[in-house]
């Protein structure tokens, strides 16, 4: 018959000398087996404790604390300091192994500070009873120059409305991207413990898109299959002045095909029509192009499947067609808080 002892119930410092002597009799040559029906528990317990042996020495089988963590609860003045360090700064600059202020990331902080241990959820109680809910961060890169950023929304960009205010110019934001028939799927709800399933084509294949919005709810755009190139470029320009009836500023990002010698021959030549400016490098969050470029990924890609490359072309293309038809929504990209400068 197995009799097992439940050692929970024994104080902590009689475990400890049962995980020792259990050791010990291993290490003396005793098998586990023979070793766990002496002390009356289980041959995973023994398995686990020469491990944590063989990994920390005599040391990982002490005692440790149980119940509540010591040190108190936090005082107002205590949340406080947390809730400014969390908002106003990044884990590494406090010198914590983290890059996101995550449940643990907070309860080593608050240790570090003030001496109290908390567990993960706890924290987390704290954390939604003081505003802070869970977030997908924004990707920023390390590239980016902070002052070249604000240089832009301060002179350059100010300037360059002054200037198209005063040549009777449409400043439009233009920007490209490239879309997959493998794009990761969006999260959805199914019962619990049965993984939904997202049908998708077993080819792979792409499709590509430029277009150029302004704040007064114009979009223009071109779906292509092929790489986007200088050709592709002025492909687009060229379809663009077509449209317009006045000059326009196009303010795009830093892409070598925009950079072109074949791009800037043609806007030398067209100069009276079109003029281009660069965004601050790195910088995609300050183009409201980027929220119609979501806008078609979540919508037009990943709610409806295409089946082949045509298939994909021509979802993207109705998308857009439908977007041209709603001005509203087209200005309502403007009201982006990174892109809200841009929106007046």
């Amino acid at each position: 018959m197995d009799v097992r002892t439940d050692t929970r119930s024994l104080a902590p410092e009689t475990q400890a000398a049962i995980r020792m002597r259990a050791v010990d009799a291993v290490i003396g040559g005793m098998k586990q087996v023979k070793v766990a029906g002496v002390f009356g528990v289980s041959r995973r317990a023994i398995s686990n404790w020469i491990r944590a042996y063989r990994k920390g020495g005599k040391k990982a089988l002490k005692a440790k604390p149980q119940g509540r963590p010591r040190g108190g609860r936090l005082k107002p003045w205590q949340c406080a300091t947390i809730v400014n360090l969390i908002t106003d700064r990044q884990p590494d600059q406090l010198k914590l192994p983290f890059y996101l202020w995550t449940r643990e990331a907070v309860s080593q902080l608050i240790e570090q500070r003030f001496g109290i241990r908390y567990s993960h959820h706890q924290v987390g109680r704290y954390l939604k009873k003081w505003g802070f809910t869970v977030q997908k961060p924004a990707r920023k890169a390390f590239e980016q120059c902070p002052e070249k950023v604000q240089n832009w929304l301060e002179n350059e960009y100010p300037k360059i409305k002054e200037q198209a205010k005063a040549e009777h110019a449409e400043i439009q934001w233009c920007d490209e991207m490239g879309m997959r028939s493998d794009a990761p799927s969006g999260r959805c709800f199914s019962p619990k413990g049965r993984t939904p399933v997202a049908l998708t084509p077993g080819k792979r294949f792409s499709c590509n898109m430029i277009s150029s919005i302004s704040n007064r709810g114009t979009l223009r755009f071109m779906v292509f299959t092929e790489q986007f190139t200088a050709d592709v470029m002025l492909r687009f320009l060229k379809r663009l002045l077509k449209q317009m009836q006045r000059k326009v500023f196009l303010i795009v990002d830093g892409h070598p095909v925009h950079r072109s010698h074949a791009v800037k021959a043609f806007l030398d030549e067209n100069k009276e029509q079109i003029q281009l400016f660069h965004l601050p490098p790195y910088s995609p969050e300050l183009n409201p192009d980027e929220m119609l470029n979501q806008d078609v990924k979540t919508n037009a890609v990943r709610r409806k499947r295409a089946r082949t490359q045509t298939g994909m072309v021509q979802n993207v293309r109705s998308y857009l067609w439908s977007r041209q038809r709603q001005p509203n929504l087209i200005k309502r990209y403007f009201h982006a808080p990174m892109v809200r400068y841009a929106a007046g």
